[in-house]
């Protein structure tokens, strides 16, 4: 079991036709509105059907602010090193540090010897790589002059330069040992493919990239860990990436605490929105904060909370309920967001009397902004559970209302932040609930856990926020039901209206609760 500790990157690995030449644009466009890390193109010059793969990288930065872009993987044979070199050092300079460089040996030869490219055995190919990276890099350092003597490339005085506005890095498309190791001793990332390096292999391929670099007198954590990923949201997750997002989340979190894959890029296809929003909406997001969980953890044992920059707890716990604005509140902690006590429903699944209380935070004590962070997390993630919640009741009045038929409805889904493959009303409640349900299971399986470890004082609140994520469920269950009844039968929007509002309800007061009682140990263990 490995972990690298390198920070998590999400992106997306694009289509390159030519037939719809916008595509990849457009969808490039759209994983950076999602908020995800980096996008880059398959790089084939011989093929017919493809744009060429630096033009296309260059046109995406520039319509871009953020994401990195890079090759995946530039076909060498093609791509002479010394351009490929001031190639991609240029783009980055004109990016202000957005690209980074996958890199092949090559493979379809009698393609690459039909463009006029050499045609190499295994061997070759993996020395002539060698070479290469040795010219790329003596063109990006700061010598006045670089000189490679190779077999396959050479370099006879020629001038570095530019300067790349970052340390590109250089991300090995390896698959055989010889193309391990070499990993290992000269590249700074591997970037293997799932369809062809599946999680099993992934192990044994590390130890080969692992054993080269100390070899080599480097770390093993000198080498980013990347993974072309294709799935699907449909299955029953028996296979890799093949059924709903919380089969996702937890085998990407696994391959990333224990194979140390620190970068998943989706392979993307032309109008696979719904795919690329799912996995940047209900994917990331939770695979972010599970190995965040996981990492706070010395091992089996439990969890390692930082020391504390607080004062020991109070020994005291309220056992009556207190309302968020009857209980003293620290200034520098983050603001819970109060329960007003309107409530929708005549159905009463609790008894909000009968809540415990943790305890009162040290008013005297000062958070730093790190600390603050942590309980602002919370309430950021509820405040996004908050106004979806809202989009769909919206949705319930408008259609319940008249004001418009479920046709309409449909497309008005389509606008949302979370639409999914079928645009139905029953559908957005399958997405929200799903996204409910995964927030609360993340929070059983990690979070909860190591509160109670963390502070016994915890434990009444934690059992009971606990046993509201079940009846919690129940409700999410309902709403499901008669929102897929409705599609049959659209008068049955009145039973669709009840247990809207039932989950109004519940989640609205249960995210309350939970906010006023866990911000201030979330910001003193530093548990987030």
């Amino acid at each position: 079991m490995t972990d690298y500790g390198h920070d998590l990157r999400f992106g997306t690995f694009l289509p390159a036709e030519a037939a719809d030449a916008t595509e990849a644009l457009r969808l490039a466009v759209r994983t950076e509105e999602l908020g995800l890390d980096m996008t880059s193109l398959q790089d084939h010059p011989y093929q017919a059907r493809f744009l060429d793969a630096w033009t296309q990288l260059s046109v995406i930065a520039a319509h871009t602010e953020r994401i990195s872009v890079f090759p995946n993987v530039a076909n060498l044979p093609l791509r002479p090193p010394a351009v490929l070199a001031r190639a991609a050092a240029s783009l980055d300079l004109l990016t202000g540090g957005r690209v980074e460089l996958g890199l092949g040996a090559g493979g379809f030869w009698d393609a690459i010897d039909g463009m006029g490219g050499p045609r190499r055995g295994p061997a070759e190919a993996v020395k002539a790589l060698e070479e290469g990276i040795a010219v790329i890099r003596a063109l990006w350092s700061e010598e006045r002059s670089a000189r490679v003597d190779g077999e396959f490339y050479q370099l006879r005085g020629a001038h570095p330069g530019p300067g790349a506005a970052h340390d590109i890095g250089i991300w090995v498309g390896a698959i055989k040992p010889k193309m391990l190791a070499l990993t290992g001793r000269l590249a700074d990332g591997w970037l293997p493919s799932s369809p062809y390096v599946p999680p099993a292999v992934l192990a044994e391929s590390n130890r080969r990239i692992d054993e080269a670099a100390v070899a080599a007198g480097r770390r093993p954590e000198d080498v980013r860990r990347l993974y072309n990923i294709a799935g699907t949201f449909h299955g029953d997750g028996r296979e890799f990436l093949q059924g709903p997002p919380k089969v996702w989340v937890e085998q990407l979190a696994e391959l990333a605490v224990t194979e140390g894959m620190s970068a998943f890029i989706i392979m993307v296809q032309a109008g696979g929105d719904n795919d690329l929003e799912r996995f940047a909406m209900e994917v990331v997001p939770a695979v972010r904060e599970l190995v965040a969980a996981e990492r706070t953890r010395p091992g089996p044992g439990g969890i390692e909370a930082e020391e504390p920059e607080t004062s020991e707890p109070s020994e005291q716990i309220v056992v009556a309920p207190a309302k968020s604005g009857d209980r003293p509140r620290n200034a520098t902690l983050a603001t819970p967001t109060p329960d007003d006590g309107t409530r929708l429903s005549s159905v009463r699944l609790w008894n909000e009397s009968e809540r415990p209380a943790g305890p009162d935070s040290d008013l005297a004590v000062q958070y730093s902004t790190r600390q603050r962070a942590s309980g602002q997390h919370l309430v950021d993630v509820h405040n996004h559970l908050r106004q979806e919640l809202t989009q769909l009741r919206d949705l319930v009045d408008q259609v319940a209302a008249g004001a418009m038929d479920l046709g309409r409805a449909r497309s008005m889904i389509n606008t949302m932040a979370m639409r999914q493959n079928n645009w139905t009303l029953g559908t957005y409640c399958e997405s929200y609930c799903r996204v409910v349900t995964t927030h609360h299971t993340i929070e059983d399986v990690s979070l909860f856990p190591r509160l109670r470890a963390a502070d016994p004082q915890l434990v009444p609140v934690v059992d009971r926020l606990e046993a509201e994520h079940h009846v919690i469920a129940d409700v999410l269950e309902r709403v499901d039901r008669a929102l897929v009844a409705m599609v049959a039968e659209p008068e049955g929007i009145g039973e669709v209206r009840a247990a809207v509002d039932l989950l109004t309800d519940t989640l609205l007061s249960h995210l309350s609760y939970e906010e006023r009682e866990l911000i201030e140990p979330l910001s003193r263990l530093n548990i987030l």
